[in-house]
């Protein structure tokens, strides 16, 4: 909706002829910002004294949370009695990293964004004073801001309704509290970051996908770009064509810790052909770079080539954003010859080109164990 210059402009009136246009042209919402009172609660916590929690708030926080839709806090108020509440309401657990205090919200949604790396169009707000919003609008206009009358309304809303709802998205909130908890831990270690990595008892888990895991290795191809080894995105049928065929594995890798799972961290498209494995795409979260983990899956894999007597080949291409993974699968071994022993031909940088390793017998990893099948059948070691 246009707005006069020097006047903040407010989004998420209903009124607005544009909104709906707007909502589906940018992205789901990634974090949902709550205001308490008013809006959470009727009433204000400090002249009430208590606060109540309505039925239909309550069903919208655990639906969105249901979703995958992490959700926080932005409120005026003295912290240790507003959380106190929240925890007697028992929808608590359900916000991360609250703000509540006396400081201007768009500070404490720009540190929320910050210590989320979330982008601020992910990030969406609601409070039932106006001048709240347009503060927050003014300083942060990409954040969409609805007004505390439309709470109800928002599961039925498309910016805060993914497409679709896999087994990490309804677990993200317990993963992002987990993650919490891990960087705390990170920040007291006193030693080195083996040793810290080494505290963590991590534990990769490889397997073979299956159908309702297929939305989650199609959104990990399409979301990770700094470590992904070509860039392609794998649609839905595509891959399901390759679980079909018996010549290929479509591998997914998960992580956890004694902190709680990491969820969906990998996938791998491997062809299986006569003489050599062909690493069609590697591509892991950026979430777990730290942990080594593009470097787990590899050597897992040489090593299990190296167990099947056939060569390993893998498709690379440049991107803007993944030299990452480039430097991962040299530091691996893998490089540009071509071989005449297994036909792996070197091609081009203007394509994908096929990097060529002749693998040898791995040390397993001295961080994190390692659960995986035996590619081509057997049971899992």
């Amino acid at each position: 909706m246009p707005h006069t210059p020097g006047t903040p402009h407010i989004p998420g009136r209903t009124s607005s002829p544009d909104k709906a246009a707007d909502s589906a042209a940018a992205p789901v919402v990634k974090c949902l910002v709550w205001d308490l009172d008013g809006t959470l609660w009727p009433g204000t916590l400090l002249e009430d004294g208590e606060a109540e929690l309505p039925e239909e708030i309550r069903r919208t926080v655990v639906e969105l949370d249901a979703r995958g839709i992490l959700q926080s806090v932005a409120s005026r108020n003295d912290h240790e009695h507003a959380w106190g509440w929240l925890e007697k309401l028992g929808i608590a657990q359900y916000f991360v990293l609250p703000k509540i205090g006396w400081g201007r919200k768009s500070d404490s949604i720009l540190a929320l964004a910050e210590e989320l790396q979330f982008a601020a169009n992910t990030i969406a707000f609601i409070d039932d004073q106006p001048v709240e919003r347009a503060e927050v609008a003014y300083v942060l206009p990409e954040v969409r801001c609805y007004e505390a009358s439309e709470a109800t309304t928002l599961t039925r809303r498309p910016e805060f309704s993914p497409a679709t709802v896999t087994v990490d998205s309804a677990n993200r909130r317990a993963m992002y509290q987990a993650g919490f908890r891990r960087e705390d831990a990170r920040t007291q270690h006193r030693g080195s970051d083996e040793e810290f990595l080494k505290s963590l008892e991590m534990e990769l888990t490889i397997q073979h996908a299956t159908d309702e895991e297929i939305s989650r290795v199609e959104e990990l191809t399409l979301r990770t770009s700094q470590m992904n080894a070509t860039g392609v995105h794998y649609s839905d049928t595509r891959l399901r064509a390759l679980l079909a065929d018996p010549r290929h594995d479509v591998l997914v890798t998960t992580l956890a810790d004694r902190f709680g799972r990491h969820g969906a961290v990998g996938v791998l498209l491997l062809e299986r052909l006569e003489r050599r494995w062909h690493l069609k795409l590697l591509a892991t979260s950026c979430r777990v770079v730290s942990f080594g983990t593009g470097s787990t899956i590899l050597r897992w894999l040489i090593d299990a080539a190296a167990a099947a007597g056939v060569h390993l080949t893998a498709d690379f291409r440049a991107t803007e954003r993944n030299r990452i993974m480039e430097v991962t699968y040299r530091f691996a071994g893998f490089t540009d010859l071509s071989c005449q022993d297994c036909g792996a031909r070197s091609g081009d940088a203007t394509a994908a080109r096929c990097l060529h390793l002749l693998p040898t017998p791995q040390e397993p990893s001295p961080t994190m164990r390692v659960v995986a099948p035996r590619l081509g059948g057997g049971a899992e070691r």
